[in-house]
């Protein structure tokens, strides 16, 4: 029987108010239509109420006005709280900015540096813990959330998180000298679409999902 993997559960009392404060910036937004332009999303008008529609992991979520709620598009599934955020936060801050191609490392991102330690133990750790033994496991095990094969390492794959944000997972195998390992890549203009923070609960949120997403594969 396929073992249980989830997202760790870090109770953590500021996401309400960070909620909060999301749903105060997206209130602020004059230009709707504009701001679904800078993120990829579409609006229209259901029933009398303006929804928004974007992707994240490859699933299609809504946004409805003026209540700001948001759920799963068709299904009017709750969202877990941390998702709610970073949802809102991309579509609020999202400023439109073209791929640049560039790819650069987490350490690379603005004011990173002193966190890179933490988000390798809360990332890339449990990603190759999960597939550094079996890294051709990520090829497949990524298409459930839209990935697909990159030439960097040994495996990688491309997963667009939001429509404007690509994310690469990169493993490398290891050999008698070297144990498995990996990375996590992003395009340069990541920061016009997602604060550090954002990132690093992105990140963590993918590792975990595809750890799931293998456990139940067994």
């Amino acid at each position: 029987m396929a073992r249980s993997i989830s997202l760790p559960d870090k109770k953590d009392y500021g996401y309400e108010l960070a909620y909060k404060l999301a749903c105060e910036q997206l209130a602020r937004i004059d230009n709707i239509e504009q701001q679904c332009l800078n993120s990829g999303a579409s609006c229209e008008v259901i029933d009398s109420t303006k929804v928004i529609i974007l992707e994240y992991l490859h699933q299609l979520y809504q946004i409805t006005l003026p209540d700001m709620g948001v759920s799963l598009k068709d299904k009017g599934e709750e969202v877990r709280i941390r998702e709610k955020i970073l949802i809102l936060h991309y579509f609020t801050q999202a400023k439109g900015t073209k791929l640049s191609n560039k790819i650069i490392t987490y350490k690379e991102l603005p004011s990173a540096t002193n966190y890179v330690r933490t988000f390798t133990q809360r990332a890339i750790k449990p990603l190759v813990d999960n597939f550094g033994k079996e890294p051709d496991r990520l090829l497949d095990v990524a298409k459930a959330l839209g990935g697909r094969k990159a030439d960097y390492g040994d495996v990688a794959v491309t997963i667009n998180a939001f429509s404007r944000v690509p994310i690469i997972l990169v493993l490398w195998r290891g050999d008698a000298e070297f144990p498995p390992n990996g990375n996590i890549l992003f395009d340069s203009t990541i920061s016009d679409y997602l604060t550090l923070d954002d990132i690093n609960v992105l990140c963590e949120t993918m590792a975990w999902r595809l750890a799931r997403l293998k456990g139940k594969s067994k």
